[in-house]
């Protein structure tokens, strides 16, 4: 599985938290999430990837008050088994959440 992840902090903003194996993520990110930018959650196949997106499954909230959205470009074996939000929060979230945890209060990114 090849991840781009995309999400902010309780004291950070919009950062990529992993770059799926790209000098660059943004075209990729951007080409995935094209016309969903105000979906809170959603799970859309586009050619051979996924484009998922779901709120923060602890509930975590940044220091605004708003509740945090994690946004994937899911790549590799795990496509075929995402056909909606909950799969997707099911299979990928195990997979970065201890790292989330580790990183989401620190100041002013978890990279920095």
């Amino acid at each position: 599985m090849s991840l781009i992840w995309a999400t902010r902090g309780q004291a950070w903003g919009f950062t990529f938290l992993r770059d799926g194996g790209l000098t660059d993520p943004l075209p990729a990110y951007q080409e995935a999430f094209a016309g969903l930018e105000d979906e809170p959650e959603v799970c859309r196949r586009v050619g051979a990837k996924i484009a998922l997106r779901f709120l923060d499954p602890e509930g975590r909230k940044d220091r605004a008050g708003r509740p945090i959205p994690h946004d994937f470009v899911v790549s590799g074996a795990l496509v075929e088994e995402i056909k909606s939000v909950a799969d997707g929060r099911r299979l990928v979230w195990p997979e970065v959440s201890d790292e989330y945890a580790r990183g989401w209060s620190k100041a002013p990114s978890p990279r920095a």
